[in-house]
């Protein structure tokens, strides 16, 4: 009587695995097993001619953002939502916000002249783009954020003028970019950019900027590539056309960091729109008017005041 008992169990045992490696078939029938793409073959030029690709594909960009920046002595909090607004070749605005929508900053760029404008004190700088280091702490989140949307606006392309090696690290293309010229001994130098390049789907990951010196001045990786809506009816260049991407890929998050150890910039989009009509005041310029401290505005050039030397306040508490 035992014995028939534990055969019953054991009968039971095994119709329930059955029944379960049954279940777990159909699962696997119901979810197709995908496999991964190989890797794909790609010369210098063709790297290239991708960039200019992407790059030309886009003629204005808008985005939401939050930026998450760790630094000494920055005056504004550690987290800020903001807003991108950018039209080629290079006109930029940046605005961040409290988590209450307060206006912490305006960042205007236009050709190689920017404006800083911090509401909370009334203060506004401007200059050159190469004078945000005479700012100190400040500038330098700056200057990296506007490295930073680069990468969601498109990377920047090579010159012709430019020499470029093309090396494999594995899963990646890395592509060094030289100043024209060579040295003495008939090199190309220390390079001033390197660009890497996934294999599979010739995305740009991550892009070193470097000084003179071969030294990292900053860094930039990009993840999260999402489809974008890309109109192709006022482009030049349409999606599909010279291997550009169909749709369109954006990175929704870039992280930024400062190679002289000053900090880093993690920057996490919930939006990109390419290429949206942008009205003059969508990129902090006017037709013909004042700024807020009396600089003139032409069209869509900036006549900036040489950059204000007052020191700015610590105003702003930062959140851990």
């Amino acid at each position: 009587m035992q014995n028939e008992k534990g055969k019953s169990i054991a009968f039971h045992y095994c119709a329930f695995f059955l029944l379960s490696f049954a279940l777990f078939l159909s699962g696997c029938v119901g979810w197709p097993w995908r496999m991964e793409p190989p890797l794909r073959e790609a010369t210098a030029e063709h790297l290239i001619d991708l960039l200019r690709a992407r790059e030309a594909a886009i003629q204005t960009l808008k985005g939401l953002f939050r930026a998450q920046i760790k630094a000494p002595g920055i005056p504004i909090a550690q987290r800020v939502e903001g807003a991108m607004f950018y039209r080629r070749p290079n006109a930029l605005r940046l605005q961040g916000f409290n988590p209450l929508g307060g206006e912490l900053f305006e960042f205007v760029l236009g050709d190689d002249l920017y404006r800083l404008r911090l509401p909370a004190t009334g203060q506004v700088f401007t200059g050159r783009l190469v004078e945000l280091e005479r700012m100190g702490k400040l500038g330098r989140p700056f200057q990296l954020s506007v490295w930073a949307v680069t990468g969601a606006v498109g990377i920047a392309s090579v010159s012709k003028e430019e020499k470029v090696l093309l090396s494999e690290e594995g899963d990646r293309y890395r592509l060094d970019v030289f100043l024209p010229g060579e040295t003495e001994g008939g090199h190309a130098g220390q390079p001033i950019r390197r660009i890497w390049f996934e294999r599979r789907s010739f995305q740009v990951v991550r892009e070193d900027r470097l000084t003179t010196e071969g030294e990292v001045e900053a860094t930039m990786q990009f993840e999260d590539f999402r489809p974008v809506d890309l109109s192709p009816k006022d482009l030049s260049i349409s999606p599909g056309t010279d291997g550009m991407d169909t749709p369109m890929l954006k990175p929704f998050k870039i992280s930024m960091r400062d190679g002289r150890g000053q900090g880093t910039l993690l920057l996490t989009f919930h939006e990109i729109v390419p290429n949206p009509q942008l009205r003059p005041d969508e990129l902090g310029v006017a037709d013909v008017g004042r700024g807020a401290r009396g600089e003139r505005l032409w069209g869509n050039q900036l006549a900036l005041s040489p950059i204000a030397a007052s020191r700015i306040p610590l105003i702003f508490s930062e959140q851990p």
